[in-house]
């Protein structure tokens, strides 16, 4: 699966861990909605991950434009970008949002 075809595209994202939830594994709580593209199968064998930013409420399900992957380079877990149609992210606030996670991997923010 090519991810840069999500690029500028519509998603369907279930949010399984929603803003304000902890994660089941490890001590920090989410500062986004984090979710899954159903459906879809990726090299760790999860679904594809999605982070969704500009949301300042929980949510179970979410549509928007992929506007960006974070392509983990030590890792095999990428994850897309998903916003609100007609929003946009810096590659700076995109890493500043996602820190919380992503701060454990190396990685590249890919766009179109």
């Amino acid at each position: 699966m090519d991810l840069t075809d999500y690029l500028n595209k519509k998603v369907e994202v279930i949010i399984d861990r929603p803003l304000g939830s902890g994660h089941p594994e490890y001590n920090y709580v989410y500062p986004i909605n984090a979710g899954y593209v159903p459906g879809t199968k990726m090299p760790d064998g999860e679904e594809l991950d999605v982070f969704i930013l500009g949301v300042d409420k929980p949510h179970k399900k979410f549509t928007g434009i992929c506007i960006a992957i974070i392509h983990r380079t030590n890792d095999d877990d990428d994850k897309l970008i998903v916003v609100a149609e007609g929003k946009s992210f810096t590659d700076e606030e995109i890493e500043k949002a996602v820190e919380f996670q992503e701060k454990w991997f190396k990685h590249v923010i890919i766009k179109s």
